[in-house]
């Protein structure tokens, strides 16, 4: 179903909509809030929308009509929420460093976690003259760099700097309602979030602070994807385990109203899906090169660690041969995929790289060939949102005419 729903969307463009392209559609997201409805309906959660996974206008505009809130890590995403009109109590604002730039874009009402002891100077004056609702994100044990185990992350405050925080914010007057923790993408099993939340919840004990909100921040692994060695991610993942998860926390912390939810690449990586065009073929000693206009350094950086479908936009029969498929750059680096294809495939043809909706926007590069087209489905039609680049605008970018 899921091929034929894309190749469905993407035929008619073909020939007429200039590659590469993103599509993107608000359908497979519908699909996957009921999913989280089935499972999580009879907990009090809140579903955030993490616009960095996808900080596309049109979705952002659906969700706010929706009535949902959004999760935002920078000034700019701040920014693109005010300006569409999400109002401020539906927005949370995470992420390091923001006392170099969240003043600057103060609104009464805001949500905001504090990240450092660093940011409470600044900020939590701010807090109590604009009313924000305001947490904690600490740094708990399962949070640690995915690349290099061994050694944590930058974000969140260790055991110590938390119990400084509560004080620090006491002297300013102001009482944070939020627990905040983030573990990462792909977080490979319920059993992490257990431990994940055993330790938030043990932490507030001790530290005599009763949370009315738990915001549980991290990403579930998206179906459909493999790790580069070709194992599922979601493989020791399941959605009723984490049910369990939530409902046992709701018991460890005294007084909790709500826990909120920020799982943006598994809501967003099934909308959208790439498509390039094959350029060229060559053959060098037994390995076939599809060398197309659209690829990994330019438009899809997860294919670094991971593998998604990849489909021929029409079937293609005959034997499969072991076949990479490249971008247009001059980068050995620029490999969207490798495995077997049908030898068949030519010129011309348009494949579709699946699971493109989660951060295959905020990390798109030009390299010398202009930012892809993106377009947008409704649910009944499609429209181009962002033309692709043309020199002009390439140009104009990098540079100011004197």
């Amino acid at each position: 179903m899921v091929r034929k729903f894309w190749r469905g969307l993407v035929r008619p463009l073909a020939g007429r909509q200039p590659t590469p392209f993103y599509l993107f559609s608000i359908a497979p997201i519908q699909e996957a809030l009921a999913e989280l409805d089935r499972c999580f309906g009879h907990l009090p959660v809140r579903h955030w929308l993490s616009c960095k996974t996808q900080p596309l206008r049109p979705l952002l505009q659906w969700w706010r009509k929706a009535g949902r809130p959004i999760e935002v890590v920078s000034e700019f995403e701040l920014r693109a929420a005010l300006q569409e009109g999400f109002p401020p109590e539906r927005i949370l604002v995470n992420g390091p460093a923001k006392h170099h730039w969240l003043p600057g874009q103060a609104a009464h009402g805001l949500l905001v976690n504090f990240d450092s002891l660093g940011e409470l100077p600044t900020l939590a004056s701010l807090a109590k003259k604009l009313g924000w609702t305001v947490g904690l994100r600490i740094n708990t044990q399962q949070e640690f760099d995915p690349e290099s185990p061994d050694w944590p992350t930058q974000f969140g405050l260790a055991r110590e700097e938390f119990v400084e925080a509560l004080k620090t914010l006491k002297r300013f007057n102001v009482t944070p309602q939020i627990a905040h923790f983030h573990l990462r993408t792909n977080v490979a099993s319920p059993e992490i979030y257990r431990r994940a939340l055993a330790e938030v919840a043990e932490l507030c004990r001790a530290s005599g602070f009763t949370p009315r909100f738990v915001d549980c921040g991290g990403g579930f692994p998206p179906p459909h994807v493999l790790t580069r060695e070709g194992r599922r991610v979601d493989a020791g993942f399941s959605l009723r385990e984490m049910a369990g998860v939530y409902e046992r926390a709701m018991k460890q912390f005294s007084g909790v109203e709500e826990l909120w939810l920020e799982n943006g690449r598994w809501l967003t990586a099934r909308s959208g899906v790439l498509v390039v065009k094959i350029l060229d073929v060559k053959e060098r000693r037994g390995l076939r090169h599809l060398i197309c206009d659209g690829g990994r350094a330019m438009n899809a950086l997860v294919s670094t660690w991971e593998q998604h479908e990849l489909l021929p936009l029409a079937p293609r029969r005959g034997p499969n041969v072991p076949t990479t498929v490249t971008g247009p750059t001059c980068m050995a680096f620029d490999q969207l995929a490798r495995r077997p294809l049908p030898r068949s495939l030519q010129p011309g043809d348009h494949l579709l790289w699946l699971e493109a909706g989660a951060y295959h926007l905020p990390w798109e590069t030009r390299f010398s060939h202009g930012l892809a087209a993106v377009l947008w489905h409704d649910g009944r039609r499609v429209r181009v949102v962002r033309p692709k680049e043309d020199f002009d605008a390439f140009w104009g970018a990098n540079f100011k005419t004197p």
